[in-house]
């Protein structure tokens, strides 16, 4: 376990994917409010944009650092597979939140959004339920591997 990243001799890969479970879903939500009503995406566009890049990079380093402790807990193939497929969607959201808050606060506040921006908006809110959904396959898939031995 030498060869480990640890945080006060605790493996950084539990710790890290903490941040992400919390982060993801709160990011999520907020480019929802964001896709719906276009004075909070205007007002607080910015700090969403931020939760989804904070996400993205917690994403990649809990990947990392799961990769690292693999070899020496052992993990399950569905868990590696929910966990290699998270950034990809988490990415994928998080380009996208930054596009739409680009987009939108553009648009002056006197006026309604154009069909595309909804579509876009769409879009934005399909890729976050996707990346929720990884999110939650990661942890549930990790926490049985962690803890299924009590069920039994």
């Amino acid at each position: 376990m030498s060869d480990l990243v640890t945080v006060g001799g605790l493996p950084l890969h539990p710790l890290v994917v903490h941040l992400v479970v919390v982060i993801v879903p709160l990011t999520v939500a907020g480019a929802v409010m964001m896709a719906v009503w276009p004075r909070l995406s205007r007002r607080f566009g910015p700090l969403v944009a931020i939760g989804a890049v904070l996400g993205l990079v917690s994403v990649i380093v809990a990947r990392q650092a799961g990769e690292q402790l693999a070899p020496v807990t052992g993990v399950s193939a569905d868990h590696m597979s929910w966990g290699t497929r998270a950034p990809w969607w988490i990415g994928a959201f998080c380009i996208v939140v930054i596009v739409f808050w680009l987009v939108d606060r553009g648009i002056p506040a006197n006026r309604s959004r154009p069909l595309w921006v909804h579509v876009f908006a769409g879009v934005m809110v399909l890729l976050g339920i996707m990346a929720l959904i990884q999110v939650i396959g990661a942890g549930h898939s990790g926490s049985e591997a962690v803890w299924g031995f009590l069920n039994q």
